[in-house]
């Protein structure tokens, strides 16, 4: 396992699971931007994913052991832009 530079934190490997289109699993989650019952996004090692669907809501969230899972209809799921270099996540702003 590798460190990244930026984050002092074991680089962790992007990967996602999708049960049906119940239930979600993701690895490799490092920040969550936003949530509600029709989107989730979040920042991954490998860049922004947003999921849509309805009723959707989070199973599990660790951000320190970089995994999510999402429960509901899931519609899509699209990569967008890389994560902004100044940080402002969910997390961040709930707790810096």
């Amino acid at each position: 396992m590798y460190y990244d530079e930026k984050s002092k934190h074991p680089a962790s490997a992007h990967g996602v699971i999708m049960e049906g289109r119940e239930k979600l699993s993701v690895s490799g989650v490092e920040d969550m931007e936003s949530f509600d019952e029709t989107s989730v996004v979040l920042y991954t090692s490998k860049g922004t994913l947003v999921i849509r669907g309805a009723g959707l809501h989070i199973e599990k969230l660790s951000i320190d052991g970089g995994e999510l899972t999402v429960q509901g209809r899931i519609d899509s799921m699209s990569y967008e832009d890389d994560k902004p270099q100044n940080g402002g996540g969910f997390l961040s702003r709930l707790f810096g």
